[in-house]
């Protein structure tokens, strides 16, 4: 079977710079390309940033095949009746190439930027939980009205639609068992950064324990285990994942055997956050990356 192998391009540098980055991560044959959405993350807020969704339409403009995602965008700042609009108009641009990763939203600059107070677990899973809905709605149905408790919507259209049907793929971030149910109710992909770990192996048997949860969420939901992708964050690990040529090969392998049908790495950046040797990304991208893909499951 095949190990599709994804990477993330932060929306760190001037176009002159990134799209040189997408139109390569194509041309080695990555099957699926990321960017953050948020309006700043973490230490790098102090730096230059750019939008996600202008950054992932002017990548559909320079690909044809790779397909282009959020990763992992949220109701932080997103009303799904909005939001519906511009990943419609994105799929159209990119000729149905879009994969919407979704989540909960953190604690960080998105959650304070627009004047909001942090909102605790509970109530952002809760939140999730109707933006997921109300999204998948907008998405599907033109016309939709909704009163929640966190949205609301009146006649809101989705004229054309999405060019995939019946809407773009939802992958949702989950590591939770509320989360986890919601992907086993509205994803088409789940994607996991695990569940901490103090060193490798750590977290690695986190990952297990993980997959083991969504395998029986999926049973209690009675969905077939095989109808869910299943992203695995890399990159989340304390080791980066391309600190080498030979253990990028080796983390895709792991992630692999325990089923995982997709993995995600990151661009190399010069300091900080997946600081690496991007030698060792076009080693991996012109060497080893048909066999990577070959990895059996």
């Amino acid at each position: 079977m095949i190990m599709r192998i994804g990477i993330v391009i932060l929306q760190d540098q001037r176009w002159s710079e990134s799209g040189r980055r997408w139109r390569l991560a194509e041309e080695w044959g990555f099957d699926h390309a990321w960017t953050y959405d948020h309006l700043g993350w973490r230490d790098l807020v102090d730096g230059p940033w750019f939008d996600s969704m202008g950054t992932l339409t002017a990548a559909a403009s320079v690909t044809r095949r790779i397909r282009l995602g959020t990763l992992v965008a949220s109701p932080n700042f997103r009303h799904p009746a909005v939001f519906a609009r511009q990943v419609t108009t994105l799929d159209d641009v990119s000729g149905g190439r879009v994969l919407l990763g979704l989540g909960a939203g953190g604690i960080g600059f998105d959650a304070a930027v627009l004047g909001g107070g942090t909102l605790p677990p509970r109530q952002r899973v809760d939140r999730f939980a109707e933006f997921l809905e109300l999204l998948d709605l907008v998405l599907r149905e033109d016309g939709t009205t909704w009163s929640g408790e966190w949205f609301a919507a009146v006649d809101a259209r989705n004229n054309p639609g999405c060019v995939q049907t019946p809407r773009v793929p939802f992958v949702v971030a989950a590591n939770g068992p509320r989360s986890m149910r919601l992907a086993a109710r509205f994803g088409q992909g789940w994607v996991t950064t695990g569940s901490g770990g103090d060193d490798l192996e750590a977290w690695w048997r986190g990952v297990a324990d993980l997959t083991a949860r969504m395998d029986k969420t999926l049973a209690s939901a009675g969905r077939d285990p095989a109808s869910l992708d299943r992203y695995l964050s890399l990159d989340s690990a304390p080791v980066f994942s391309l600190r080498s040529a030979d253990f990028f090969a080796e983390q895709v392998g792991r992630a692999a055997g325990l089923g995982f049908t997709d993995v995600i790495t990151h661009w190399p950046r010069h300091s900080s956050w997946y600081a690496g040797d991007e030698a060792v990304l076009v080693d991996v991208a012109t060497r080893l990356l048909p066999e990577l893909r070959r990895v059996t499951r």
